[in-house]
C-alpha cells in the first residue's frame, strides 16, 4: 500500500529567475529564447494596460506584456534597468514572440529543484504552477501556457499584426506603383 511519502517529489528544470511587483517568479528555460535589456518600445495610443508596446527585433514586431499589470500584482517602481524575457508564444504560430517586461533578470538556476504545489486560491488562476526554495527564498514556478486566457492572446495577435503593418510600411522600399 503506498502512502504519500512514498510518491516521488517533482523537480523542476532549469529555471529563469525574476523579479516581477514585489515577487520573486520562475520560467522553465526551455520556454526563454533570449533575456534583453529594456529598448525603447513602440507605444502606439490605446494599448490595453498591460501592454507596454511593442520591441522592433529583427523587423519584427514583438508584443512587450508586462506582466505584474497582466497577473493584477502591484508592479515594482520604474526604473531603468529593467529586462525582457522574450519567448514563444504559445497559442500563436512558429516564429511568434512574446517579450514579458519584468523588474530584473536574477538568475538561471540550474534543474534538480524540488517543486511544492501551491494552494487554488493562490495560484492566480492556474498560472502559478507550483513554488522552489531559490535565489533565497521562495519563488513561483510560473506555466506559460497559462499566461493569457484566449480572449487576451487573440487581442495581443491583431494589435501585433497592426504593429506589423506599421513596421512593413516603414520598411518598404518606397517604389510608387
Amino acid at each position: 500500500m503506498s502512502t504519500p511519502h512514498d510518491q516521488p517529489v517533482p523537480v523542476a528544470g532549469p529555471l529563469v529567475l525574476f523579479a516581477m511587483g514585489g515577487m520573486s517568479c520562475a520560467l522553465p528555460r526551455g520556454v526563454v529564447r533570449a533575456l534583453l535589456p529594456l529598448p525603447r518600445l513602440d507605444t502606439p495610443p490605446g494599448l490595453p494596460v498591460p501592454l507596454a508596446g511593442f520591441l522592433n527585433l529583427g523587423g519584427k514586431a514583438v508584443p512587450v506584456v508586462e506582466l505584474a499589470r497582466l497577473l493584477g500584482v502591484p508592479p515594482g517602481a520604474p526604473h531603468l534597468y529593467r529586462h525582457l524575457i522574450l519567448l514563444d508564444r504559445p497559442s500563436a504560430g512558429q516564429d511568434e514572440a512574446l517579450a514579458l517586461l519584468v523588474d530584473r533578470v536574477m538568475d538561471v538556476a540550474p534543474g534538480g529543484l524540488p517543486i511544492r504545489p501551491v494552494e487554488a486560491d493562490r495560484s492566480l488562476g492556474g498560472i502559478i504552477a507550483g513554488e522552489v526554495e531559490a535565489a533565497g527564498g521562495s519563488v513561483h514556478l510560473l506555466d506559460p501556457a497559462r499566461l493569457l486566457m484566449a480572449q487576451e492572446a487573440a487581442i495581443l495577435d491583431e494589435l501585433s499584426n497592426q504593429a506589423r503593418r506599421r513596421l512593413e510600411q516603414w520598411n518598404a522600399s518606397g517604389d510608387a506603383a
